[in-house]
């Protein structure tokens, strides 16, 4: 036979209300609660836990909208992103030269897109006949750090880099761009797209569809151009 252990008496309502007298500050400590007490509403000048309680309710119920109305505008804009990128990406698939691939992206980047500049520039020590070219040790003197790393860069760069990238004229307008690399089988080059807003292509800006749109750019081109002379970035 096994001793049974006491089990702890229930409070009664006299016990709370002795503790609530004596800790009148507890609803602040713990307003976590209010949301759950049935209380009746009384008419007066204080203000009541009904009150309290509904205060708390409707902010958490404004904030709790205000996420789901942005997780609604991303999700929407994300549709968006994704419908134009399949039909550029189904034209990239359709094209049957190295020029159609160039004036694919181009124009879709600037009417689908409503990107203001763009720029897509192959690498080679020989000239290509379509689009912009410039040579290896040109690529590399002047955006060798963009490309090192292989990633997608976001953000405000230098003078130097935007003229190289849009032109002297154009470069000048840009106050932010997100610049990818092209790579596949011997092509190389870069795609970058440019924002007169400095603040537009932030480093935290999602790159998935940009660097997306350069893979598959990639693969592409190099079914329709003279493999090019590859980069190397130290």
């Amino acid at each position: 036979m096994t001793d049974k252990q006491d089990s702890p008496k229930p409070l009664d309502s006299e016990t709370v209300a002795a503790y609530l007298r004596l800790h009148p500050e507890f609803f602040i400590d713990h307003d976590e609660l209010i949301p759950e007490l049935r209380i009746p509403h009384q008419r007066g000048d204080t203000v009541s836990l009904v009150e309290r309680q509904v205060k708390l309710l409707r902010e958490r119920n404004i904030e709790m909208r205000h996420r789901l109305s942005q997780l609604m505008d991303v999700a929407r804009d994300n549709d968006r992103l994704f419908d134009k990128t399949r039909r550029l990406v189904l034209d990239l698939l359709d094209a049957s030269s190295l020029e159609e691939v160039v004036s694919c992206v181009e124009d879709s980047l600037r009417r689908e897109f409503q990107v203001p500049f763009v720029s897509l520039i192959l690498f080679s020590d020989t000239p290509i006949p379509v689009g912009r070219s410039v040579s290896s040790a040109e690529a590399h003197q002047a955006i060798g750090g963009l490309l090192a790393g292989g990633k997608t860069i976001c953000g405000v760069l230098r003078e130097h880099e935007l003229n190289f990238l849009f032109g002297n004229e154009d470069g000048a307008q840009v106050g932010s761009a997100a610049v990818v690399s092209i790579s596949h089988q011997g092509l190389h080059g870069v795609l970058a797209i440019g924002s007169a807003d400095p603040q537009h292509y932030k480093s935290s800006l999602g790159t998935l569809f940009l660097g997306y749109i350069a893979e598959v750019l990639a693969r592409v081109a190099t079914g329709c151009a003279t493999p090019c002379r590859s980069v190397r970035y130290r």
